[in-house]
C-alpha cells in the first residue's frame, strides 16, 4: 500500500480562524495511516480517506478529472462549522493514489486502508475519485466484519454500475464484480439502488439486476412526494442485513446541484431526498462506512459540486458522532 499512499496535507484544510475550534479545519487531525492508534474508551472517531483515482472513469470512456476530487471536497469541508462533540475525533488519513493506470492495485490499497481504519474503531468516510472505489471500499469493510455477517450496499446513483467486466474492470463494473463474487461463494448479494434513471442504463443492465437479484427504485418513485414509500423500502432492506455500506454517486444528483461530475444530467434527484433517506439509514446504527464518488472539479462551477459533497459529509458526521 505504501507506494500508493500520500499522507494528509495541511494545505487542503483552511478557513476562518477562531479561538475555540469553531470550524472543521481547526478540529481535524492529520494522521499517517501507518501510525493509526485505537481510540481510548469513551472516544469515537470519524476518519477521512481519499481515493485519488479516475482510471476507472477513463476506462469507462467518461470525463476524467475525478482524481482531484478528494482534495476539492476537503477544501470546502474544512471551512464548515464544527458542531462535533469534544470526544469525537475528526481525522484525515490522506489519499490512496493511482498514477500508473493500475486501478486494481489502488482498489486493493483502499481496501487495506478501510479495513485498518475500521479495526481501530473509527468510522470511515471515503472521498472519490471514480465509482470504482466501491470495489475496494466494500472489500475493506467486509474483511473488518465477522465471517457470517451480511454486508448490504445502498447506492444513491443514476447508474446501476453493473456492467460486465468481461473486457476489464472500470468505474461501471464494481457492483457486477461484487455480485458475481458473492454468487461464486454462495454468499448473499444485498444491493439496493436509489435514483436509477432509465435513460442512463441500457436493457442489458436491467437484465443483470434480475440475474443478481438487485433491488432498485427509479427516479419516478425516488422523490419527496413518495418519501414514505421510499423509506419503507429502505427499512425493509436494512432488516435483511447485518451491516450497511452506503455510497453516494454525485452524478445521481441533478446537474442543477452537481455539474462537476463525470456524467452530468439535469434529470437527477435533489439533496433533500438523499438527506431524508440518510436519516433513516444512520438511525438504524448499521452503517459501517460511507463514500462519495465521482467528484470532478475540472467541470465544477464555483465549487458548487464540491460544496454539495462537503454539505453531505457535514450532515453525516454530525449524526454519526451522536450514535
Amino acid at each position: 500500500m505504501e507506494n500508493r499512499y500520500e499522507p494528509a496535507e495541511k494545505m487542503h484544510w483552511s478557513g476562518r480562524k477562531s479561538s475555540n475550534r469553531l470550524y472543521l479545519h481547526e478540529k481535524v487531525l492529520l494522521t499517517n495511516l501507518n501510525q493509526i492508534k485505537t481510540l481510548a474508551r469513551g472516544e469515537n472517531g470519524i476518519g477521512i480517506l481519499g481515493y485519488a483515482c479516475d482510471e476507472g472513469v477513463k476506462r469507462n470512456h467518461g470525463r476524467v478529472g475525478a482524481a482531484e476530487g478528494p482534495d476539492a471536497i476537503r477544501g470546502k469541508f474544512g471551512k464548515m462549522p464544527n458542531h462535533l462533540p469534544e470526544h469525537c475525533e475528526l481525522i484525515d488519513f490522506g489519499n490512496i493514489t493511482c498514477t500508473d493506470g493500475d486501478m486494481e492495485a489502488a482498489q486493493a490499497a483502499l481496501a487495506q486502508g478501510v479495513q485498518k481504519i475500521r479495526e481501530h474503531g473509527i468510522f470511515g468516510l471515503v472521498l472519490g475519485g471514480g465509482h470504482d472505489l466501491a470495489y475496494g471500499h466494500y472489500h475493506g469493510l467486509k474483511r473488518s466484519l465477522g465471517k457470517d455477517q451480511v454486508l448490504g450496499i445502498i447506492n444513491f446513483d443514476a447508474h446501476f454500475d453493473l456492467r460486465s467486466n468481461e473486457n476489464g474492470n472500470n468505474s461501471g463494473t464494481p457492483f457486477y464484480q461484487i455480485g458475481t463474487e458473492c454468487r461464486e461463494m454462495g454468499a448473499a448479494f444485498k444491493y439496493l439502488c436509489l435514483g436509477i434513471r432509465e435513460d442512463a442504463n441500457d436493457h442489458s443492465l436491467y437484465d443483470t439486476t434480475s440475474v443478481l437479484g438487485v433491488n432498485y427504485l427509479e427516479t419516478e418513485r425516488f422523490q419527496l412526494l413518495q418519501l414514505e414509500l421510499v423509506l419503507q423500502e429502505i427499512e425493509y432492506f436494512i432488516k435483511g442485513v447485518d451491516a450497511l455500506y452506503v455510497t453516494l454517486d454525485l452524478d445521481g444528483f441533478s446537474s442543477a446541484y452537481a455539474m462537476g461530475v463525470s456524467a452530468p444530467s439535469p434529470m437527477g434527484f435533489n439533496p433533500q431526498m438523499v438527506t431524508e433517506c440518510l436519516k433513516t439509514i444512520i438511525h438504524s446504527k448499521k452503517m459501517v462506512g460511507l463514500d462519495i464518488a465521482e467528484m470532478n472539479p475540472k467541470y465544477d462551477l464555483d465549487q458548487q459540486t464540491a460544496g454539495l459533497a462537503a454539505s453531505l459529509l457535514h450532515f453525516v458526521i454530525h449524526r454519526v458522532s451522536l450514535l
